[in-house]
């Protein structure tokens, strides 16, 4: 079992053993359309997998960390936790970098910025603040290392949930964790991509889910405890499980909190 190596919004770190206890004891081929940070597949390490996420970013991130780890570990000891260095970097543009560089950047800013949040602006800039950390681990080698030979063998893509499952079939297990439908104000892990995953896109993954059924897959999906949630999953097995926000600004905000986990087997 490995841990992620980065903070993110919508983490599932410590709802692994509560999922995995619902997920089934054996499956063929594993997709993950919306990875984020990893954490159930990390914990599961399964033979084959297909990861995916609409963040090219993170995505070429993982891709660095399976393929070139050695030059990843170079490129992040030149960078240190001051201030002016987070700036300089929170301000390059990743366009403008090499694949390294970028894996490089986001694991620096995940370190170093507040509360590691990934978050971006509509014109997919990085806006999280500088997070004043004492003395945050730059260079997580072991993790890192950990994470790398998970990796290998594994597909990475950055597309469309759709097309990231487009080939499961009987057997294989996939697993669906959205940007959630908010349950609050300020309860939003839409935001940490430039599109946001909203009503509509969520009744069509529900359609998804059925047809995913339908293929003889085993499906999971994770969501918050909402009526609206409730209502797209009324004809399949519903789990509820409590966890703790990792993520939030306030932090009288990181109490307990519903979340359902949606089963087809």
């Amino acid at each position: 079992m490995s841990a992620p190596f980065l903070k993110w919004a919508g983490g599932k770190r410590a709802l692994v053993p509560a999922l995995t206890a619902l997920f089934p004891a054996a499956y063929g081929d594993y997709y993950e359309p919306f990875v984020g940070g990893g954490a159930v597949f990390f914990a599961l390490r399964p033979a084959r997998a297909l990861l995916n996420d609409a963040n090219e970013e993170l995505i070429n991130c993982y891709a660095v960390v399976r393929d070139r780890l050695a030059e990843l570990l170079v490129a992040l000891a030149g960078h240190v936790n001051t201030d002016a260095h987070f700036h300089r970097v929170r301000a390059e543009r990743p366009d403008d970098l090499d694949e390294i560089a970028r894996a490089a950047r986001l694991i620096y800013l995940n370190r170093t910025c507040f509360n590691g949040l990934y978050r971006v602006n509509r014109n997919d800039e990085f806006n999280t603040p500088y997070g004043h950390y004492r003395n945050p681990t730059l260079v997580p080698e072991k993790s890192l290392r950990d994470a790398s030979a998970a990796l290998q063998h594994v597909t990475l893509t950055a597309a469309g949930y759709r097309e990231a499952c487009a080939n499961a079939g009987p057997g294989d297990l996939v697993y669906l964790d959205p940007p959630y439908v908010p349950v609050g104000e300020h309860a939003d892990f839409r935001r940490y991509h430039r599109e946001q995953f909203r009503d509509d896109d969520h009744e069509e993954l529900a359609r998804l889910f059925k047809e995913l059924d339908a293929r003889g897959c085993h499906v999971r999906l994770s969501n918050a405890y909402t009526p609206f949630v409730l209502d797209l999953y009324a004809d399949w097995t519903i789990h509820e499980v409590t966890t703790r926000r990792a993520i939030n600004s306030n932090g009288s905000g990181r109490g307990p909190i519903r979340e359902v986990v949606v089963a087809n087997d």
